[in-house]
């Protein structure tokens, strides 16, 4: 199977300290790891300090620090409890001081092993740490894999939402080698599929109708099918982050689709209760039911929206979760860092492969959009 590669270009952005353009090179495919390894000794690095997720530390993580080590460079290797809790600035404080205890300097490069929140997590770190060190992720699930660990997108939450605290550091390389999916929980692996119908959704009725075609190979994790999802998926999602790295343009709130209110639900239930799968797929539940309402997206595609989710086993509604309210998410919803000046923004769809972002929704209509879905109806 040949090893896709995507080069990621950015442009030179000098109003933020960056005077010369960014590449990130992502790999997809079996042999990915090795690949990314390779580029991490052949960058000049003397250190690798591997972050990772508790429970691949042993496996994946533990890989990688070997595959260093033999490339010649001396490593650490500094686990972090498993679940979105870890995204805190109690951890990054953890990490900021085991990094100085090492001592971590230039020539140090961060290698993140794990899911969304190691990735999250360790890129801002990284970022942060002595004003900015190297980063390489080794996403090991299908979320990861699609959209965390692709555009440079870092932070930690706050107890009034997630990911408030964060800076754009884009990886240096990225290894999505589906042999790291092996061993992910199905609902862990299932979740991730809620990202990649969001592509479909918003940027290709062609990867759509292919999902619907191959939801079997996919559910069995076949290697071809996960690596030709995965670099769909990344392809897209480079040209979006290329074309608008630091959300100026608006053309990368796209990819928010489904996660304005999935955020609020998320973060309402109480963060480790849903997966963020999950609620990316109630969200987009709730966004589709919102385009039907405004006369934006015809019955026929918001059905099919609905039906894949459901053959993924993806859950549409929050039903039977506490903590959760209509007051509750409409508040939380007025504190999501993507609104403009107090409006909601919500990204809709209004076919296949095409959304747009609306921020003058009737805030009555919101309500019972969120009524309904809480209700189940």
């Amino acid at each position: 199977m040949t090893l896709h590669e995507r080069v990621i270009r950015f442009a030179d952005d000098g109003a933020r300290g960056r005077a010369a353009a960014v590449v990130s090179r992502v790999f997809v495919g079996i042999g990915a790891v090795s690949r990314l390894l390779d580029g991490v000794a052949e960058s000049g690095a003397r250190r690798g300090v591997v972050i990772a997720d508790g429970a691949v530390a042993a496996t994946v993580a533990a890989e990688v620090e070997s595959g260093l080590s033999a490339r010649g460079l001396t490593t650490a290797l500094i686990a972090v409890p498993a679940g979105e809790t870890s995204k805190s600035a109690a951890e990054a404080v953890r990490l900021w001081e085991a990094l100085a205890g090492l001592p971590a300097d230039r020539a140090t490069h961060v290698i993140a092993v794990g899911g969304g929140v190691v990735g999250d997590l360790a890129g801002f770190v990284a970022a942060t740490f002595v004003r900015g060190l190297p980063v390489w992720q080794v996403p090991t699930t299908l979320v990861a894999q699609v959209d965390s660990a692709i555009g440079g997108k870092t932070g930690i939450n706050l107890a009034a939402g997630k990911n408030l605290v964060g800076a754009f550091w884009q990886p240096v390389g990225v290894a999505c080698d589906p042999a790291a999916l092996a061993t992910l929980p199905d609902r862990e692996y299932r979740s991730g599929l809620a990202e990649v119908v969001k592509y479909g959704v918003i940027l290709d009725s062609e990867l759509f109708v292919w999902l619907e075609d191959s939801v079997d190979s996919i559910l069995a994790r076949e290697p071809a099918a996960i690596t030709h999802l995965v670099g769909r998926c990344v392809d897209l999602k480079a040209t979006v982050v290329e074309a608008d790295e630091f959300e100026r343009s608006g053309l990368r709130a796209i990819l928010n689709y489904g996660h304005t209110i999935g955020h609020a639900i998320e973060n309402l239930a109480g963060y480790g209760r849903l997966l963020h799968g999950e609620a990316v797929a109630m969200g987009m539940t709730a966004a589709a039911r919102l385009a039907l309402a405004t006369g934006r997206l015809p019955v026929e595609i918001a059905r099919r929206q609905a039906a894949l989710l459901a053959r993924f086993g993806l859950p549409l509604a929050p039903v039977g979760i506490a903590g959760l309210s209509v007051e509750g998410i409409v508040e939380a919803l007025s504190r999501d860092k993507k609104s403009l000046h107090g409006r909601v923004r919500f990204i809709l769809p209004t076919d296949l492969g095409r959304v747009g972002i609306v921020d003058d929704l009737d805030s009555g209509l919101v309500r019972e959009v969120v009524a309904d879905l809480l209700s189940g109806s």
